[in-house]
C-alpha cells in the first residue's frame, strides 16, 4: 500500500506542466449531418432568448442554422437555406449550391437573427455550374419561421447582413467582388449607392450613434452611408501609430466591432495584433484612429472573426500565435482582452477542451484517419487544444464565452470563472 501510494505521488509530480494559463471550455460538436467538412465560419450569436446560434457548411450542398441550448445542450436545425429559398438539394456536389452560412449572425432589437448564404468551391473539373447568387435571410426565434429577402447580387455571395430595422434597411457586402448593396426591408428591393466602390475581404457593415451605416473600403478608408440625408461619403482615417492598412497589404481581412456607445469601433487585423480605436463620431474630413498597442506579442499571429466588445466592455479576441514555450509544438490560441478603462491588455491563457470525449478521434470504420479531424491536438500533459483555426467568439449577457473551432467543428463553451 506505501508503495503504491508513494508510486502515485512520483507520477503526479512528474506530471508536465504547462508554462502559461488555461481557459477551460467544454467542447461540443455541432450537429454533424449540418456540414461536410467539420467546418463554419464567423456565424455565431446569442439571440435575445437566450439560445446559441451557429451557421454550418455543408460544401456543394446547402448550409443551415444551428440553436444551442445552453441548459441542455440540445442542438437542433432552424434554418435550412434550401427549404427557406425553395432550392432542390442536388444528389450531387455543386458549385451552384449555397454552401456557407458564412456571416456573422446579426441580432436586431426585434430578437430576429439576419443571416446570408454564399458559394463554396468547385467539385472538381466537371463542376462547372453557375452560382445564382447568395440569399439574406431572417430569422425569427419566437415564431421559428424564416423569411427569405432575396438575392443581393447576382452571382456573389453574401458575406455580411447588418439590419436597422429602425429605419426599414439592412446593408449587405457581396463576395467575391465585395459590393456594398442596401436593402429596404419593407419592399425587398436592393440598390448600389455607388457601383464603383469595393470593400475589404470580409468586411462588416456597422451602424454608429448617428444610425449612419459604416464599413471599410477595399484601401482602407471609411465608408459612410446617412440613410436619412441618402449621402454616401468616403474618409481617410488618420491613425497616431501605425497605420489600419493599406491596399494590397499582407495582413489579412480586418474584425472590427462596436464601442457600447457607438461612437467608436475597434479593430485588428487576422496577422497582426495591434487593436485600433476608430472614432466614428468625427465628422471629418479625416477619421482618427488611436493605435493602441498589440494584444499579445508573439510569432506567427492569427486572428479570425473573433474579436468582439463584450457586455462587460471589454474588447476581447482570439489570437493564434506559434508556440515558442517548448511545451509541446504547433499553434496555441489565447484568449486576449483590452480595457478601454485602464487602457492595458490581458492574456488570459490558451484555449483547452475540459471534456476530451466530446469527439471521438480515433480511426474510422476502415481502419484510416477521421477526415477533418486535425484542428486539435494534446499538449504534453494530454490535454486537447486547437490547433489550426477558430473561428468566431460571443459572449454572452452572463457572461460566458462561445467560440467556434474547425476540424472537427466544435463549439466551446467557456464559463465566467475560467477567464475573469
Amino acid at each position: 500500500m506505501f508503495l503504491s501510494v508513494v508510486a502515485l505521488t512520483l507520477a503526479v509530480a512528474e506530471q508536465p506542466k504547462a508554462p502559461f494559463p488555461y481557459v477551460r471550455g467544454t467542447a461540443h460538436h455541432v450537429l454533424p449531418h449540418t456540414h461536410t467538412d467539420e467546418s463554419g465560419y464567423f456565424s455565431l450569436c446569442e439571440g435575445k432568448n437566450g439560445k446559441v446560434y451557429v451557421g454550418t457548411a455543408a460544401y456543394g450542398l446547402n448550409a443551415y442554422l444551428i440553436e444551442f441550448d445552453p441548459k441542455t445542450g440540445a442542438q437542433k436545425v432552424v434554418v435550412d437555406v434550401n427549404q427557406v429559398c425553395g432550392l432542390k438539394t442536388s444528389e450531387k456536389p455543386t458549385f451552384a449550391a449555397q454552401s456557407k452560412i458564412h456571416t456573422r449572425n446579426f441580432v436586431a432589437p426585434s430578437g430576429k437573427i439576419y443571416v446570408g448564404s454564399k458559394q463554396g468551391y468547385r467539385r472538381g473539373k466537371d463542376d462547372t455550374a453557375d452560382y445564382p447568387g447568395g440569399y439574406v435571410m431572417v430569422f425569427d426565434p419566437e415564431t421559428g419561421k424564416t423569411e427569405n429577402l432575396g438575392i443581393p447580387f447576382k452571382g456573389e455571395g453574401v458575406n455580411d447582413v447588418t439590419a436597422d430595422e429602425k429605419t426599414g434597411l439592412a446593408y449587405v457586402v457581396t463576395c467575391e467582388d465585395h459590393h456594398w448593396m442596401v436593402l429596404d426591408l419593407k419592399t425587398k428591393q436592393y440598390r448600389e449607392p455607388d457601383p464603383k466602390l469595393r470593400l475589404t475581404a470580409y468586411a462588416q457593415t456597422l451602424i454608429d450613434a448617428k444610425g449612419r451605416a459604416v464599413v471599410l473600403t477595399q484601401d482602407f478608408k471609411l465608408a459612410r452611408f446617412d440613410p436619412a440625408a441618402d449621402r454616401l461619403e468616403v474618409l481617410d482615417l488618420a491613425s497616431d501609430g501605425k497605420a489600419v492598412g493599406a491596399a494590397g497589404d499582407k495582413l489579412g481581412p480586418p474584425c472590427w466591432a462596436l464601442a457600447p456607445d457607438a461612437k467608436a469601433a475597434y479593430l485588428i487585423r487576422m496577422s497582426d495584433p495591434t487593436l485600433f480605436r476608430i472614432d466614428l463620431a468625427a465628422d471629418g474630413p479625416k477619421v482618427p484612429v488611436a493605435d493602441l498597442g498589440k494584444l499579445i506579442d508573439g510569432k506567427g499571429h492569427d486572428s479570425r472573426g473573433s474579436l468582439i466588445v463584450g457586455h462587460d466592455g471589454l474588447v476581447y479576441a482570439l489570437e493564434r500565435v506559434d508556440n515558442a514555450t517548448k511545451f509541446g509544438t504547433g499553434y496555441l490560441h489565447h484568449l486576449v482582452s483590452y480595457d478601454p478603462a485602464t487602457r492595458k491588455a490581458r492574456d488570459h491563457g490558451v484555449l483547452t477542451v475540459k471534456n476530451a470525449d466530446w469527439f471521438d478521434f480515433g480511426p474510422g470504420k476502415d481502419g484510416k484517419p477521421k477526415p477533418w479531424s486535425h484542428g486539435f491536438h494534446k499538449l504534453p500533459d494530454g490535454t486537447f487544444t486547437p490547433l489550426h483555426a477558430h473561428m468566431a467568439l460571443v459572449q454572452a449577457r452572463d457572461g460566458t464565452l462561445y467560440a467556434t473551432v474547425i476540424y472537427p467543428f466544435t463549439l466551446l463553451r467557456i464559463d465566467p470563472a475560467e477567464y475573469k
